[in-house]
């Protein structure tokens, strides 16, 4: 049952914990589909057996029901955590440095490899270290302000205004990223 690792089946199948099991069925086929190994353009073994992991799990409603016990328990302890950090962290500059960290992290991304510009949510919870919840809010303001969108497959991708924004603030990321690093006060300080 992988909850306790960092596999949440919910997440990895886009659906909510209160998914029928029509949807979950429906959602998996398709899926499936587009990471089956025989897929020539979209085919991943291993996302493919994990996907097919989830799908064990979450059709069968005895070991659903185990899952959910200890997916709803995972739930409690990240609600907890982030709690926890929020009441530590609760402060503008800190949400203002992950927002320029997601819209790097897509920034890059895009730049790199623009047949696959996006990154999902969970892939930039990895990324970053911060949990899906602490991200949420950071992910509604970028979206809001239409420096990134969810492509069809509900990856987030970085857009035009995103692109220019951080541009505009490279300057106030490297400084924000290295708090010890000043501008230099003078010509003087600057060759020393």
């Amino acid at each position: 049952m992988s909850v306790d690792g960092a596999v949440d089946y919910y997440e990895l199948l886009q659906i909510s914990p209160g998914a029928e099991p029509e949807t979950i069925h429906r959602v998996y086929r398709l899926l499936a589909q587009r990471c089956h190994p025989d897929n020539t353009e979209t085919g991943n073994a291993d996302q493919f057996r994990i996907l097919s992991e989830a799908y064990r799990i979450l059709s069968d409603p005895e070991q659903r029901a185990k899952y959910d016990v200890a997916h709803g328990q995972q739930q409690q302890d990240r609600w907890r955590l982030v709690s926890a950090v929020n009441s530590a962290e609760n402060d503008f500059e800190s949400e203002q440095r992950v927002r320029l960290t997601v819209l790097e992290l897509l920034y890059t991304q895009r730049r790199l490899d623009p047949g696959s510009a996006g990154l999902s949510p969970l892939e930039i919870e990895q990324l970053i270290g911060r949990a899906r919840e602490q991200l949420e809010f950071t992910v509604w303001y970028l979206t809001q302000k239409r420096y990134v969108t969810r492509s069809d497959s509900s990856v987030l991708v970085i857009t035009v205004e995103g692109v220019e924004h951080l541009e505009g603030n490279y300057r106030e990321v490297t400084i924000r990223r290295l708090p010890a690093a000043r501008a230099p006060k003078s010509e003087a300080e600057a060759v020393a």
